[in-house]
């Protein structure tokens, strides 16, 4: 094995590697909160009063009527229903990440500068998520706006997971991977703690909710901007086999090509692509879960926006410790029996979602705590499980395709619900529909061969899978 591949190892000193972790594990600090505050809370219900206003509904009840449509830049053919707005802006965020995850990947493991493109993909994403501020009451801008940060986080997260096999080694791996998702969760939980104070006392304030929400995107921006700087410090780059070829150059041509020699060279490995065609089912449900829980509790329960930030911030806090505990426990029985655990938990949790009763608070925050016990952990302990069906070296390349079985099933999942809710105006049907997708990727998962697919790629196999 040549040098340069070998630099893409873990650090020999573990004071070193500790420290490297640690700014690892402050990126997770420092992203998380697009995803809690921004995507799973408040852009759904903004952008959604945002076209529904727009479409002539006074408020969000009428919008459920299903005559109500919006036309997109004046185009009938776009012509969709005001609450389908947000699940078809993540559609075309994820068909944007599908299309760019592999260029980015390829080019960041071809650089000697990972620590730059980490930088610069999260400063791009917060500076969108700051601007959302300025668009004002147009759902247009702000639609523009959410996509383009979207993109920008989807793509800063291949160069992030990336650097997990180069700061940790093969044993190491499920308590970085968990310990990372679960400071996420934590910080994530802080600030939203924070945007919860402002939606409530919005009134007190002189300001409406669309307002204490504009202000909440822009403390997203600064936060993960900021940390994204302290989260770099400790990260070292790489000079690995694919920088070596390239001398250190991303170019998008060469990077193309090796990436076209990666999906034929996955052929070898068919456990990695088993592995990866389960978490495209599996985590379709979870994200789809993560993503409609904000318009399903506003819209189909008729719950108030601050009840469903204490749900999401309880949420935060249990996940915080659920990461903590399938961590532990993947250390007893293994991370794929624990992963499939949590998958069965999943499906029960997204069946009997169809079922809650409108108005009930007391059963939909017992549904977030369940939520919150297995979110970190399947995510997690999946991304620790990918870390180690991939050649050393080629991790931002591999990462990528693991990335784009993230926003892949993401879209799959976001057009399922685009439909259903254009079809019925709610989004009952949708979450039921889930299910299908636990159970596929459960049975795929079981039938991954965990063990040999370490081996074939020539990484050692930890002491408990």
């Amino acid at each position: 094995m040549s040098t340069q591949t070998e630099t893409n190892a873990p650090s020999p000193d573990p004071g070193q590697r500790r420290r490297e972790q640690r700014g690892w594990y402050v990126y997770d600090w420092a992203n998380s909160v697009f995803m809690t505050s921004v995507v799973t809370v408040l852009i759904g219900p903004y952008l959604s009063n945002l076209a529904c206003v727009s479409a002539g509904a006074p408020d969000s009840a009428a919008c459920l009527d299903r005559s109500l449509s919006l036309t997109p830049f004046g185009l009938d053919f776009l012509s969709l229903h005001p609450n389908a707005l947000y699940p078809a802006l993540t559609t075309l965020a994820i068909l944007l990440q599908i299309v760019l995850l592999p260029v980015v990947g390829s080019m960041a493991d071809h650089s000697r500068y990972k620590k730059r493109w980490l930088f610069w993909l999260a400063f791009g994403g917060s500076l969108c998520t700051v601007g959302l501020y300025f668009a004002g009451g147009g759902y247009m801008a702000a639609s523009v706006l959410f996509v383009l940060a979207n993109v920008l986080y989807g793509l800063s997260i291949v160069v992030y997971n990336a650097f997990l096999p180069e700061i940790a080694t093969p044993d190491e791996r499920d308590r970085v991977s968990v310990t990372g998702w679960g400071i996420g969760y934590l910080g994530g939980a802080l600030l939203l703690a924070v945007h919860l104070g402002l939606v409530t006392g919005a009134d007190s304030l002189g300001i409406g909710t669309d307002d204490a929400a504009r202000l909440a995107f822009v403390s997203v921006g600064f936060w993960w901007a900021g940390f994204t700087v302290m989260a770099i410090r400790p990260l070292r780059n790489r000079y690995g086999a694919l920088a070596a070829r390239g001398r250190g150059r991303a170019e998008v041509g060469r990077s193309l090509r090796e990436f076209g020699r990666t999906l034929k060279d996955m052929r070898r490995y068919p456990n990695t692509i088993l592995f990866l065609l389960a978490f495209i089912f599996f985590n379709d449900g979870v994200q789809a879960a993560i993503r409609y829980a904000a318009p399903f509790a506003t819209q189909d329960l008729g719950l108030a926006q601050d009840t469903l930030i204490v749900t999401i911030l309880i949420i935060q806090f249990v996940a915080f410790g659920g990461a903590l505990l399938t961590g532990r426990v993947a250390r007893a029985i293994g991370a794929k029996n624990t992963v499939m655990a949590t998958l069965v938990v999943w499906g029960g949790l997204v069946a009997a979602a169809y079922f809650l009763p409108a108005g009930n608070v007391p059963l939909f925050i017992t549904m977030g705590v369940g939520i919150g016990l297995v979110l970190g952990g399947t995510q997690s302990l999946a991304r620790s499980l990918y870390s180690q069906l991939i050649p050393r070296g080629r991790e931002a390349e591999y990462f990528s395709l693991f990335q784009i079985s993230d926003k892949g099933s993401t879209f799959l999942g976001s057009l399922a619900v685009t439909v259903a809710v254009s079809l019925t105006g709610g989004y009952r049907v949708a979450i039921l529909s889930l299910l299908a997708f636990f159970v596929l990727g459960g049975v795929l998962l079981w039938r991954t061969r965990i063990r040999e697919g370490i081996i074939a790629v020539g990484n050692k196999v930890p002491d408990r899978l």
